[in-house]
This record gives C-alpha cells, sequence and structure tokens, in this order.
C-alpha cells in the first residue's frame, strides 16, 4: 500500500500553482508588494471573508474573479481527497502495514504460509499454539479480511509472485508451506520459493493424488495430500486408537512430556561423535527414539550401536520439557 500522503501530491500542486498564480498577478496588476499579495490571494482562494487588502481597480476585480473560480474550485478539491483519505481508513491501514512490515523484516527461521482457507487457518493455528513465526500470503478478499480482524502478520498479494515472496522474507525464512487450493498454482509457488532460496523447506498441499509427483519435481521437500492423510488417520484411530491417543497428548496435549526433533546443523559441535559421547543415552537429554540419516535412512534403535552423528543427520528424542531444552542447547 502506498503512503497515503501521495494522494495529496496532484492538489499540492494545484493549490502550489493557484497560490503563484494569485501572488504573482497582484504583483504585476496592482503592483502591491509580495506579502500583500500573498496574503489576498491566501484569504481569497480560503474565502475566510476578510476585506481586501487595496482597494482593487477593474483589472484587479476581474483578476480576483478568475482566481476565486481556480483557487476556490482548487482547495475544495484538496479538502475532499483529504475527507475521503481519513474517512476510509487509509492512514490506519498505512500505519498497520508499516507495523506489520516491521515485525516481518525482524523475523529469522520463520515460515511462509501460502492460503488462509481452512487447512492454511488450522496450520497458523498449530504456528501460534507453539509460538512459531509465521506469515501468511493470500490475495484472497474474504482471506484477508479474516486476517486482519484476528490480527495475524500477512501480506496481501499472489503467492507465486517473486516481489510478494520476497516482502515475506522468504531469503530469511526457514520454511514454506503452500496450503492453497489450487495443484497448479501450487506447483508455480514452490517453482518461485525454491528458485528464491534453494535451501528453504517446503512443504506442499496435493488436491490429487496425480499432483504429489509433479509438485516433488517443483522442488517440494514433502507433498502432503489432506484425502490420503484423513483417510490414514480415520484408519489409524479404528485400528489403534490408544496408540494415536498417546501420539497426540505427546505432539498437542497438556502432557510435561514431548517429542522432538533436532537437526545436526554445519555447526552443530556433535558432528563426529557417537550418541554415546553426545550424551545421548545418558537420560539426562530425554530418550532416544530414532536417528534419521541425511540420505534418508531411519534408525530406529540408534541406541543400541555407537553411532557417530554426522551433518544433516535429524535426531528425535521424547523426554520432558526440560530435558528436550537440554537436548536443544547441546546441538546449538
Amino acid at each position: 500500500m502506498a503512503n497515503p500522503l501521495s494522494r495529496f501530491r496532484l492538489p499540492g500542486l494545484l493549490l502550489a500553482g493557484a497560490l503563484a498564480y494569485g501572488t504573482v498577478g497582484y504583483l504585476l496588476i496592482e503592483r502591491w508588494s509580495l506579502l500583500d499579495s500573498f496574503y489576498m490571494t491566501i484569504t481569497t482562494i480560503s474565502t475566510v471573508g476578510f476585506s481586501e487588502v487595496h482597494p482593487l481597480d477593474t483589472a484587479g476585480r476581474l483578476f480576483t474573479s478568475t482566481l476565486i473560480i481556480g483557487g476556490v474550485g482548487t482547495m475544495l478539491y484538496a479538502f475532499g481527497v483529504f475527507a475521503e483519505t481519513l474517512s476510509e481508513g487509509h492512514f490506519i491501514e498505512y500505519r498497520r502495514m508499516r507495523r506489520v512490515r516491521r515485525r516481518i523484516d525482524g523475523m529469522r527461521g520463520h515460515f511462509i504460509v501460502c492460503g488462509y482457507g481452512r487447512i492454511g487457518t488450522r496450520i497458523v493455528t498449530e504456528f501460534e499454539e507453539v509460538r512459531r513465526d509465521y506469515v501468511v500470503v493470500d490475495n484472497n478478499p474474504e482471506a484477508i479480511g479474516r486476517l486482519k480482524v484476528e490480527d495475524r502478520v500477512h501480506i496481501e498479494g499472489d503467492a507465486a509472485a517473486e516481489d510478494i515472496l520476497l516482502a515475506a522474507g522468504i531469503a530469511r525464512a526457514k520454511g514454506l508451506i503452500s496450503a492453497v487450493d489450487s495443484d497448479e498454482r501450487s506447483v508455480y509457488i514452490t517453482l518461485a520459493a525454491r528458485a528464491l532460496n534453494p535451501d528453504l523447506y517446503i512443504v506442499a498441499r496435493a488436491g490429487q493424488p496425480a499432483s504429489i509427483r509433479r509438485l516433488e519435481l517443483a522442488g517440494a521437500d514433502r507433498v502432503v495430500s489432506p484425502y490420503l492423510m484423513a483417510g490414514h488417520r480415520i484408519a489409524e484411530v479404528a485400528l489403534r486408537p490408544a496408540l494415536v491417543d498417546v501420539l497426540d497428548n505427546l505432539q498437542h496435549g497438556n502432557s510435561e512430556n514431548g517429542v522432538q526433533e533436532l537437526l545436526v546443523g554445519p555447526t552443530c559441535p556433535l558432528i563426529g561423535k557417537s550418541v554415546r559421547e553426545a550424551g545421548l543415552l545418558s537420560g539426562k537429554s530425554g530418550r532416544l527414539l530414532a536417528v534419521r540419516r541425511a540420505e534418508g535412512t531411519l534408525l530406529s534403535h540408534p541406541d543400541t550401536q555407537d553411532l557417530v552423528l554426522s551433518e544433516g543427520d535429524l535426531v528425535v528424542i521424547l523426554g520432558t520439557n526440560q530435558q528436550l531444552a537440554a537436548a536443544a542447547a547441546v546441538f546449538e
């Protein structure tokens, strides 16, 4: 959104022209001083009703008539633009957007959520529960209206546009989630995001099973089909309801225990150390559940071997909040 003051560029130029026209006219026609000419022009176009500075001759009166017609019309136009800008809330909206821009500029390692439909809304709710920074990108008027009412950080625009993604801080983001309801748009969003940030973690929604492969080729790290996931979830609840309850409680419940995944980054001090040397088997950092190698191999019993950690490994730990915090501190 442009600065509301830019709306006054034309009225300002017209007012300046009217002031110059009146001041120069009185200087040349009536031979008044610069101050008297300027003051007479101001009182004329503002219609305050003051008397004339000096008596006017016929030429002066004719000139004043033209100044009234042009100057007063310009003044009324300027007041109209100001009233419209004020009544439509342009100043308030501009201040809100400036505040949102400052919040986005201060974000690091956040997620960009493209699409604020039913799925996008739920994703944002989950992020807020775990206090994860996010930026929503959408151009649907209904979604934008809800985002404003809910006071959630968002940018209005096409999520496939590079300038919009850059404004959302894609260069500093940890990941992007494409939750739009069009598989075609999701492919374009994924392509644009991958081109702007090759290291970005991208999760894309696929409405049709045939679109899963297309999104993977476009650069998505993970592709989720809501229909396949819903079917899998329903089957799990029917076959293993207790296990589902335990996992849900660990991830979303009020239990003091939880599950955390920690990435062995390029600066992690644990690179080249075994899980024993890293202290992951001592119990102080929780229970080591699994390690996923960088190439994708999943080791579900890493505590039974002298496993050496490498860059790109993903470690899954079960423990209390204090234990998980301690484990995160070790990885950092």
